[in-house]
């Protein structure tokens, strides 16, 4: 265990420290496609009956039409969430008839791409460019590829844990421009072990062979509608899920939040010739909203996130840039299709346990030779993760996968111990435990028991998830939400449609002036009037010192 880490355990397990650690938020976004009984998309609109989905705060779509998310408010427990996100669910299940939610991150049997449908929003200015930001993405990477649905988890730590550490460490600087720092710091840590958690909770060596639509590809064939790969832990997570050349590069690997910065704000004025070719409008309607790397900074493809709550009409840079970062946003993790929810809360005992190390553990200064061999290894895990003898890179040596997670176990095994002293149980423990098995045994992760349950079913990776939504589905009917929360949900889908009516009705302007204006509200500009630009850059030399 590193010095540093030591260290940090040993301040916060005291009386005085140890309550601070119950005082961080966790919330979770779960995606997931409406399918038929059938399993084919749903292509129906969303239903009114859910709300709105600019506006409700915890139901609205991703990328489709029929791509819907639930959203959790932040808890001090993840427990808490959890709950939440199994009520959300069953509500659901109250208005959506005979479809069913597809309990897989690989999409269903998709119809053609120009049949899948587009989320809608809305007239209101702000629901329009939601809608013209995926058809950018319709034209930039296909509908399918935004049909894949994952799990991200928010996670935080109390500002005033931040501040016992800044205090301990003498580090210089205002509490907002540490906290932001010590989040990057986690990130690049996140970065450096995000392998791990693959490894662990990867759940789709498989998928629909249409899906491809005839792209070339170096899987195996499982049976006619089923390819796979015999290793695979999450192929939602390789080349074949979110991936994009345009992208190759676009935000090096950071070592300030000042660096992750530019980069996006960069990318987001830097013209692209494929996306000039489309130009902006065709037929006098907005097709994407520039011509740019990236339209938006979110359309920035990233396992983790620094991530601050935005204010209406405000962009996620403009946020970070104005009051640093808040919390962070995991969005590697599969839909597990054994968990009712797609997230167990053993998972997220593990989760919470691996980001807290994340945190407290030793983050030395990254550069571009480690960036790429963390892309490697996360990308070997990904496609060969259960391959016996597996090999990965460490500080440009062979370690086994095996011998390397056995060490991070080790390492955040403490770690895990002090957050069951500050609740006085046992629960990340046990939940470290099992995934020491799953290291010693791969049949025991959920990509092994995936590949077993469709070879059960004919060697149909369909036929597999189908049944599976279909008995979730029953499950969840079987559980209708109890009156209070029905009346909850009812009223929060009513107060959202009305707000979106008002949006409709009050704004001003054209769309045209709305967009051109969002699209001059440069991200480069607002960092400059709104971070202290001088102050980061001092520190940055200071780092560059230090670890010289």
């Amino acid at each position: 265990m590193s010095t540093l880490l030591n260290r940090r355990l040993a301040l916060l397990d005291s009386d005085a420290n140890r309550p601070l650690l119950a005082g961080g938020l966790r919330g979770i976004e779960r995606e997931t496609l409406r399918v038929h009984a059938d399993g084919k998309l749903a292509l129906t609109p969303h239903s009114p009956a859910l709300g709105s989905a600019l506006t409700n705060p915890q139901i609205t779509t991703d990328y489709s039409e029929s791509l819907l998310e639930f959203i959790t408010p932040a808890e001090p427990d993840i427990a808490t969430a959890l709950d939440e996100l199994d009520n959300i669910h069953r509500f659901a299940y109250t208005v959506m008839g005979n479809e069913m939610l597809w309990h897989q991150s690989m999409p269903c049997s998709l119809p053609e791409e120009k049949d899948i449908p587009i989320a809608w929003y809305g007239n209101s200015h702000i629901g329009m460019i939601k809608h013209v930001y995926r058809r950018g993405l319709a034209l930039r990477y296909g509908k399918s590829m935004q049909c894949i649905a994952g799990i991200h988890y928010n996670y935080s730590l109390s500002e005033d844990l931040w501040k016992v550490l800044q205090q301990a460490e003498h580090s210089s600087g205002s509490a907002m421009h540490v906290q932001s720092e010590s989040y990057i710091a986690l990130i690049r840590n996140f970065h450096r072990y995000s392998w791990l958690l693959m490894y662990l909770f990867g759940a789709s060596p498989a998928l629909s062979t249409p899906f491809l639509r005839g792209r070339p590809h170096q899987l195996e064939t499982l049976s006619d509608d089923t390819l796979y790969l015999p290793y695979a832990t999450s192929l939602r997570m390789s080349d074949l899920g979110y991936q994009n050349n345009a992208q190759s590069g676009l935000v090096p690997p950071y070592n300030t939040l000042l660096e992750y910065m530019r980069s996006l704000s960069l990318a987001v004025r830097q013209p692209y010739p494929e996306y000039e070719k489309i130009g902006t409008q065709q037929n006098g309607e907005w097709v994407q909203i520039n011509t740019n790397v990236l339209q938006i900074e979110n359309e920035f493809y990233a396992t983790i996130r620094p991530k601050r709550v935005i204010k209406t009409g405000e962009r996620p840079v403009e946020a970070l840039c104005a009051r640093g970062v808040q919390y962070i946003e995991v969005r590697c993790m599969d839909v597990n299709p054994f968990d009712p929810l797609g997230i167990s809360l053993e998972t997220s005992r593990f989760l919470d346990a691996f980001l807290l190390f994340c945190a407290l553990e030793e983050s030395p200064l990254t550069n571009q030779v480690e960036g790429d061999e963390n892309v490697e290894n996360f990308a070997l895990t990904v496609k060969q993760g259960r391959r016996p003898g597996l090999m990965l890179s460490r500080h440009g040596e062979s370690i086994s996968l095996l011998d390397w997670g056995k060490e991070l176990l080790e390492r955040i095994a403490p770690v895990a111990a002090l957050l069951d002293a500050q609740r006085g149980d046992n629960c990340h423990a046990q939940a470290m435990q099992v995934q020491t098995e799953k290291l010693q045994h791969p049949e025991l992760t959920p990509s092994a028991k995936v590949l077993d349950a469709i070879r059960a079913a004919n060697n149909s990776f369909t036929e597999f998830a189908l049944q599976q939504s279909m008995r979730l589905a029953n499950e969840f009917r079987a559980r209708p939400p109890a009156p209070e929360q029905l009346a909850l949900y009812t009223k929060m889908a009513e107060k959202s449609l009305v707000e979106q009516a008002e949006m409709e009705n009050t704004q001003s302007g054209s769309f045209d002036e709305f967009i051109s204006h969002y699209g001059s509200r440069t991200s480069s500009e607002i960092c400059c009037e709104s971070f202290n630009e001088a102050a980061l850059m001092q520190n940055m030399e200071a780092q560059a010192t230090t670890t010289n």
